[in-house]
């Protein structure tokens, strides 16, 4: 009995000990160059205990005498270590295929990037920052195969997004998920506060977001605070900005030749320039070197319960264009709290506000205004044009300064989410989160009395001052209002069967509810001058019986959504991913309203098979999705009602009536665009894992394009919207990596992208040859031709003589001089029906390369971007409401037999020459330096007597250098317009930028 006891005593003793917290220490290392890890997350497996490595890779940690250690960190693969009452414990992290364990952000939930079977690509933010950008979504440009990006250099100004080509006529823009708030636009986040971003691009990955996602789905995950510390972070930079090459004009002899000859040409007097004695560069004037900062300050704190991120941001940009500015203020609130081990909640705030002062240029108004003519006499009177523009010209300075601080634009934002999430019966999650979107945009502008022009003398006469007796003050103001509210529930259900089955099931129900309004007001003063001040710039300032102008707005839309998915894997070889979604939405009529749409992935891990032994290969994957979706994007609002317009007026009497017409006619069974996509693809990682590889197909179709047909009916031309039309989009994806060591203390890596796709109208219309134009008929859209693509004549040559004019084909007015375009049909004469598909403005090719080298405690990156296939169109030169400057490309005009067989002759008269063709079409492929940055990090012994936990120096030099055969300020030209993209009619230069910042972690 007695040693039963003693037994029984022993037992419990061994149970009691072992069941005690004991303090675990030891040093987390990176496995290929055994130096610290910073930032390790150190947790104990089901339980709350948690902390992190310190900069020397240190932790100490209360643990379970017979608990579980849990190592995780990004990059690398998450390892679990059984204390078995050690005190001290050293851990070894490898990152041999740590990319593949990395967990990536998929529609309302997370996933395992060795599980994926659909394309989704994921950025790291740490990779975001390293660009100066005001809107992260310019950083990923050249980071992602299968992502079309075109920026603008304007301050404040949001990228152009296309993924995949364009799938719809209507709207092309990807769906943003922030942190599970659905939004058309980012530009209210900090590009510093970014946790990661993930581009996904196949149908199975976006049939889960239903009649929003059709686009592509860019999501978008903030940081939150590290578990078991407090972490102080500040980033900072500074730099400028400056136009590197500017559109190469006539100087001031040359525009003199040039004009002589012009005159010359149309049988004119010659120009007097006795009082025109200047050159004046007016691109020069009224560009500038540019100034821009960015800040972002981060405060984070975690206990055993909870967790506190604050993120503080600003950001000062100047426009390249002189007094163009744009300053926004982010501040970010992020708090969770666990309540239980099983409960949790939290919430997320993110207020910004920013202000523009936009500049009152026009680049096109300094490409235009004669090299003749001087800026000033003074502050007050400038110099007009001469006589030739005058009316249709102004003085480029006088304009930017007339306009300049003219005008206050202001924004707030507000973007919030609650959520609660509470984990039952061990293998259940249950989340429900509310969201909300609060904009508020007012503005209010001013237009003073203009300068003094000083008239300069012409053909004898004397130089005089003008002040237009006309001219009024006048005030404008503009208020709008928006609002979005959301709300996700989902039930998540995770386990794993005898170590083989995982499986993870989600069903969940969404809905969002949109409106806003928009009022605006303008004022012209009838008596007496408005003064030059903002406390005044409000539409009653002056008599309310003064010409004014009114005008208001407002929408409501709503959509509602349930939805279901199934991730499983078997061995983690065999893969199944499933959704399926039930939406609908109020822009489309009530009967079409609903759809069903849903996908399926399969992947198969081939490396995981007994029988494959390929030497080199370590880890080959398989895969292969399909989805139906569905696209409401770009449907306006109450599209399925009729809409009147007014159409003229008629007299009776002393009374005038106005006359309305129906504006279109509706579609009464009118439903949301269709869409199918099909994935085949592998991922490889080999050779240690130092290559890497992700190679995709993919074939996209939209049908039952939302189009608008006009048709002749008995009351006159009407136009009709309805479903019709079918666009397929096909192409590539390659992304590649190699990652290796030259010595211990040199790394690199070499990551190449690319991708092509291929655009194609199936079909406009039911059985009819119907077509689309933009641009004025520059563009056109029609069955057999990719989107928007370019509708003209192909030059081939300068008529040099009469003869060419009798051996070749050409216009009944065609004359020595003017341009000679192909006769596609051979019928012997110049026709409208000699036009052709001359190339699309979208590109086909998009590249991208990225090299980083680390030595020491130096790294050094470069990335490069670049597109390919597509054409720009000039419209810059199209001009002629009067004589201009011209480019230098007409100092080689034609002047006689055999003086140019490019340039046509200097006569604008000549209207043939202005038809459009080929001889107003450049390249649009371009590559460019995206990003060259060398940075310098202090080693922890080297901070260990400082405040600092972290430091690290970097300069950088962004856009430093493209090579192009664009002629305008810069190749990437606008193409939000889908059915009249590409044209450069005085597009914003994207100019280089030179910053130098610090990171500091305190």
């Amino acid at each position: 009995m007695k040693g039963k006891f003693l037994l029984f005593f022993y037992l419990i003793s061994v149970s009691y000990v072992f069941g005690q917290n004991i303090k675990v220490s030891g040093t987390v290392t990176d496995a290929s160059d055994q130096g610290p890890l910073i930032g390790v997350a150190v947790n104990v497996k089901g339980g709350t205990a948690a902390t992190q490595t310190n900069v020397d890779g240190n932790f100490t940690i209360d643990v379970p005498a017979n608990g579980t250690l849990v190592f995780s960190y990004i990059g690398y693969a998450t390892k679990e270590v059984a204390v078995n009452n050690q005190t001290n414990i050293n851990v070894t992290l490898s990152s041999g295929l740590q990319e593949l364990e990395q967990v990536v952000v998929i529609g309302y939930g997370t996933q395992r990037k060795r599980d994926l079977t659909g394309t989704i690509t994921s950025i790291k933010g740490e990779d975001i920052a390293k660009s100066p950008n005001v809107n992260p979504v310019s950083s990923l440009q050249g980071k992602v195969a299968g992502l079309t990006i075109v920026n603008s250099g304007s301050p404040g100004a949001a990228p152009t997004v296309r993924v995949r080509g364009i799938g719809s006529i209507n709207n092309a823009s990807p769906l943003y998920v922030v942190d599970g708030v659905h939004q058309s636009n980012i530009d209210y986040l900090n590009p510093a506060d970014i946790e990661s971003i993930e581009v996904l691009k196949d149908a199975s990955s976006i049939a889960i977001f239903g009649l929003q996602g059709a686009n592509g789905v860019i999501v978008v995950t903030t940081k939150r605070a590290q578990t078991g510390e407090t972490r102080v972070t500040l980033s900072s930079s500074a730099g400028f900005q400056k136009v590197q090459n500017t559109i190469d004009v006539l100087n001031a002899a040359q525009f003199r030749s040039v004009y002589d000859k012009i005159l010359a040409n149309a049988n004119a007097a010659p120009f007097d320039y006795t009082n025109y004695t200047a050159d004046t560069d007016w691109q020069k004037e009224i560009l500038q070197t540019a100034f821009q900062t960015n800040h972002s300050l981060t405060v984070s704190n975690s206990g055993e319960k909870s967790t506190t991120l604050v993120n503080l941001g600003y950001n000062n940009q100047e426009g390249v264009l002189k007094f163009g500015r744009f300053q926004r203020y982010i501040a970010r609130l992020n708090q969770e709290t666990k309540i239980t081990n099983n409960i949790k909640i939290g919430g997320d705030i993110t207020g910004s506000h920013w202000n523009l002062n936009g500049s009152g240029g026009d680049l096109n108004n300094a490409l235009w205004a004669a090299p003749i003519v001087g800026v000033r006499e003074s502050e007050t009177a400038y110099y007009a044009m001469p006589s030739f523009q005058r009316a249709q010209v102004g003085n480029p300075v006088a304009r930017i300064y007339q306009n300049d601080r003219k005008s206050i634009n202001k924004g707030y934002r507000v973007v919030g989410s609650l959520f609660g999430e509470v984990k039952f019966l061990d293998n259940f999650t249950w989340r429900s989160q509310v969201y909300t979107d609060l904009g508020f945009n007012n503005s209010r502008g001013y237009t003073g009395l203009p300068f003094t022009q000083v008239y300069l003398g012409e053909g004898g006469n004397p130089t005089t001052y003008y002040n237009n007796p006309n001219a009024r003050t006048s005030v404008r103001q503009n208020a709008d209002e928006y609002r979005k509210f959301q709300q996700d529930h989902t039930l998540t259900y995770t386990n794993t069967f005898n170590d083989d089955h995982r499986i993870t099931g989600l069903l969940g129900f969404t809905s969002i509810f949109e409106s806003g309004t928009s009022l605006s007001g303008s004022r012209t003063d009838a008596s007496l001058n408005i003064p030059d001040s903002p406390e005044f710039w409000y539409i009653n300032i002056s008599n309310r019986e003064n010409p004014s102008t009114v005008g208001g707005d407002g929408f409501e839309r709503s959509s509602m959504g349930i939805f279901a998915r199934a991730n499983y894997a078997y061995k983690d070889k065999y893969l199944v991913n499933a959704s399926i979604r039930r939406d609908g939405i109020s822009r489309i009529a009530p009967q079409n309203r609903w759809g069903t749409f849903g996908s399926i992935g399969l992947g198969w891990v081939v490396t995981g098979e007994d029988f494959f032994n390929i030497k080199g290969i370590d880890f080959l994957k398989l895969r292969g999705a399909w989805g139906k979706i569905g696209n409401a994007q770009g449907v306006a609002d109450y599209i399925f009602l009729p809409a009147m317009v007014i159409t003229g007026s008629g007299v009776f009497g002393v009374y005038v009536y106005p006359s309305v017409a129906p504006a279109y006619l509706p579609d009464p069974y009118l439903r949301w665009e269709r869409g199918r996509g099909i994935d085949l693809g592998f991922d490889l990682r080999a050779l240690d894992s130092r290559l890497s590889a992700e190679i995709t197909y993919y074939d996209k179709k939209t049908v039952d394009l939302i189009t608008e047909i006009t048709q002749l009916a008995s009351t006159g031309v009407q136009k009709f919207i309805t479903n019709a039309g079918h666009i397929s989009n096909k192409g590539i994806e390659v992304a590649l990596g190699w990652n290796d060591k030259i010595t211990d203390d040199l790394r690199f890596s070499v990551t190449p992208n690319f991708s092509y796709n291929k655009n194609k109208v199936v079909a406009i219309g039911n059985n009819i040859d119907y077509l689309l134009i933009g641009n004025g008929g520059v563009n056109r859209t029609v069955r057999g031709e990719s989107v928007g693509h370019f509708y003209g004549y192909r030059q081939v040559g300068i008529y040099q003589s009469t003869k060419d004019l009798d051996d070749y084909p050409r216009w009944a007015n065609s004359l020595p001089g003017d341009i000679m375009f192909a006769d596609l049909n051979n019928d012997g004469v110049i026709t409208e029906a000699d036009r052709e598909n001359l190339g699309s403005p979208f590109p086909s090719w998009n590249f991208g390369v990225n090299l980083s080298l680390d030595y020491k405690n130096f790294d050094f990156l470069i990335q490069g971007q670049g597109v390919a296939g597509n054409y720009i169109y000039t419209q810059r030169r199209t001009a002629v409401f009067t004589d201009l400057n011209l480019e230098s490309n007409r100092l080689n005009a034609w002047d006689g037999m055999g003086t140019s067989n490019i340039e046509p002759i200097l006569d604008k008269s000549r209207g043939n020459n202005y038809r459009f063709s080929t001889y107003f079409l450049e390249p649009g492929d371009y590559f460019r330096i995206r990003t060259i940055q060398l940075g310098y990090t202090l080693k922890p012994k080297n901070l260990s007597n400082t405040l600092f936990k972290g430091l690290r120096l970097y300069m950088s030099g962004q856009n430093i250098h493209t090579w192009s055969k664009a002629t305008g300020y810069t190749p990437e030209v606008p193409i939000s317009s889908i059915l009249g993209g590409g044209a450069d009619n005085g597009v914003y230069p994207i100019p280089a930028v030179y910053t130098f910042g610090v990171n500091v972690t305190f």
